[in-house]
């Protein structure tokens, strides 16, 4: 056990044994939280280069195509990977948050 966890379960934050499903359900949360943006993204960029095949679409399309590239060039600071990964980190983030502060109130309805 490290400092902090020991602390927790002094002052009575953290009761013992969640360590494995928090640790198992962050980590599920974190991924699934982190792969949906992308893959949001990655089926939005698909679908719109896809449609830009056809003449009657293709002007709206490909200003959509535009649209979407230049922001994610702006979360990625000129970049689009960047910009996707910056999207794809901060949803992480609050899906991990969000699941810690569930686990917690649950921990504590338990009771």
């Amino acid at each position: 056990m490290n400092i902090l966890t020991t602390r927790l379960l002094k002052i009575g934050l953290l009761k013992w044994p969640v360590s494995r499903q928090l640790l198992r359900s962050l980590l599920l949360t974190s991924f699934l939280s982190f792969t949906g943006p992308l893959i949001f993204m990655g089926v939005l960029l698909i679908s719109l280069n896809g449609l830009s095949v056809l003449p009657f679409c293709r002007d709206i399309m490909l200003f959509g195509i535009a649209q979407l590239k230049s922001f994610l060039v702006v979360f990625g600071n000129g970049s689009l990977i960047r910009g996707l990964l910056t999207i794809g980190l901060t949803c992480s983030l609050v899906g991990s948050l969000f699941d810690t502060f569930t686990l917690y109130r649950y921990q504590n309805l338990r009771d």
